[in-house]
């Protein structure tokens, strides 16, 4: 089953809320970000005791940290080591094993994209902080991590470790050397300099928080495939998911649904794959207050970022596959979502941010 046969396979729950106290990270975070302020020599009581913390309770399989505590904890870190480039270190130092069973499981899967189906899926039990999707428009693909509150202080670090760090996981599980573009929506910080030969793929002030695939990169087998641990670990994260009550929220299972189709598809075709009626699927999206027609934009607006990256393709041929009649729409619409025009956006995106179709593309 693909990315969203299971998306619609999952529990709906409401819309995620906005109060960052609602949201959590696993205690195992917390000890990760610990692991690394080590080095600079700061131990457990002075990052910790201050928040009632210490490292026997983190370490608990069920120990949980609610947003502003890990984002204190985080802020304390960058204090005591005088290092505000902290996220970007943690990111490239995370490893496949980092998000338990779901690492697992991550492990065990045939593909790049198999295994990104099952961060999606799973992914709300690490947190419920971000959610992740697939957009795939034709040749190119993007895992779009998007904000669900507001992180405070620590919104750099946190990101940076998310996209990172799921890139260092793909690179480790596939054997590649980092080789994508990584987005990100906030300012680039004044400590990025200093790391900006580590990752120079990192792109801030961007509209969106993704990192840019070729749609052939899910293609890519993984080092450790195993069918039989793999059920037993997609047990375990299902088990983790139902013991949290969690699973996708409708406005996000009716995008990933728009977001796998080339065209965009009808309120009743979303509907029926989901289950339900086209009154009712429009009556619990106005209960999250977002409509159809708002998700539909939301998904051309990403699917056209990609396309643009792809100096292969005419703005013609963007507006085409976005189901524009005209380029001049497709103009006007991108400068509302983003105030700029395609053509400075993809200038933005040109030379090694740039992502080449392949040879076939080009001869079609």
């Amino acid at each position: 089953m693909g990315p969203v046969g299971n998306l619609i396979a999952m529990t709906i729950r409401s819309a995620p809320s906005s109060d960052p106290a609602e949201h959590s990270l696993p205690g195992a975070y917390a000890l990760h970000v610990l692991a690394l302020a080590r080095r600079w020599g700061v131990t457990a009581a002075q990052l910790l005791s201050e928040f009632g913390l210490d490292e026997r309770g983190l370490e608990a399989p069920d120990s949980r940290v609610p947003i502003p505590l890990v984002s204190s904890i985080v802020q304390r870190a960058r204090q005591l080591t005088n290092e505000p480039g902290l996220g970007i270190l943690m990111g490239l130092e995370t490893r496949v094993n980092t998000y338990g069973y779901l690492s697992f499981a991550s492990m065990c899967a045939a593909s790049l994209g198999e295994c990104i189906e099952l961060a999606i899926r799973f992914s709300p039990a690490i947190t419920t902080a971000y959610c992740l999707r697939l957009n795939r428009a034709g040749e190119i693909a993007a895992l779009v991590a998007e904000e669900e509150c507001d992180v405070g202080e620590a919104r750099d670090f946190m990101m940076l470790v998310l996209l990172i760090g799921l890139r260092s996981i793909g690179c480790a599980l596939t054997g590649r050397e980092p080789w994508r573009p990584i987005d990100v929506v906030m300012p680039e910080p004044a400590y990025y300099r200093r790391f900006a030969h580590l990752v120079p793929e990192l792109r801030f002030g961007q509209p969106i928080n993704q990192i840019v695939l070729l749609e052939s990169d899910l293609e890519l087998p993984l080092l450790t495939p195993d069918r039989a641990a793999l059920r037993l670990a997609v047990e375990q994260c299902e088990r983790s998911m139902q013991a949290l009550g969690l699973g996708a929220s409708l406005d996000q299972r009716v995008i990933q649904f728009i977001l796998g189709h080339d065209k965009m598809p009808s309120l009743e075709e979303a509907a029926s794959a989901l289950g339900l009626s086209s009154r009712t699927l429009k009556r619990r999206l106005a209960e999250s207050n977002v409509t159809f027609s708002n998700l539909v934009e939301k998904a051309r607006r990403e699917r056209a970022l990609l396309l643009l990256r792809s100096p292969e393709l005419s703005l013609d041929e963007v507006a085409e596959r976005l189901g524009y009649s005209t380029t001049s729409n497709l103009v006007r619409a991108f400068r509302r979502w983003t105030g700029m025009t395609p053509a400075a956006y993809r200038r933005g995106v040109s030379g090694r941010l740039a992502i080449h179709l392949p040879i076939r593309r080009m001869h079609e």
